[in-house]
């Protein structure tokens, strides 16, 4: 397999998986067979695409569709995972982490949304200005699908 064919090898092997594990019914993992563990696969198969392929540009995208799906997954299914809309932030701020790691761009980006979401996790009671904050996550949780057309489409025209 080439560089450049990694990552439709990655999702062929990711879906493959997720595909005979829910064919072979294991009662242990019915609880996973979610669009959040699509999400997971997608976004592991962009991580190693961008490590086998040494091209950096998709690691934010892979660690980003990643964290958002595991926490999904630990939302629905377990009861020690918080909800709140900072863990956004949280998991945006460590693909921004990641992402600096490759190409030592994006480390401020980074920094600011791992401390604002600390801050409004640990912040005692509900500041006034957290609730515009919830708000605008509150419409986004709302309308995330135009959110990925219109990233969509950045990305499109971008190249």
């Amino acid at each position: 397999m080439t560089k450049q064919n990694s990552l439709i090898g990655f999702l062929f092997i990711g879906f493959g998986v997720y595909f005979l594990l829910r064919h072979l019914n294991i009662p242990e993992l019915i609880p996973f067979y979610s669009w959040s563990s699509l999400l997971v696969i997608i976004g592991i198969a962009l991580l190693l695409h961008s490590y086998v392929a040494k091209d950096y540009s998709n690691l934010f995208t892979g660690a980003l569709v990643t964290g958002l799906g595991v926490h999904f997954t630990l939302q629905a299914h377990t009861s020690f995972w918080i909800d709140h809309w900072a863990v956004y932030l949280w998991i945006i701020g460590i693909s921004f982490l990641l992402y600096y790691s490759k190409t030592k761009r994006g480390l401020i980006p980074a920094i600011v949304c791992i401390t604002i979401g600390l801050f409004a996790v640990f912040t005692p009671g509900n500041p006034a200005w957290s609730l515009w904050v919830q708000r605008i996550v509150n419409v986004l949780e709302r309308f995330w699908p135009v959110v990925l057309i219109a990233y969509g489409m950045y990305v499109i025209r971008k190249k």
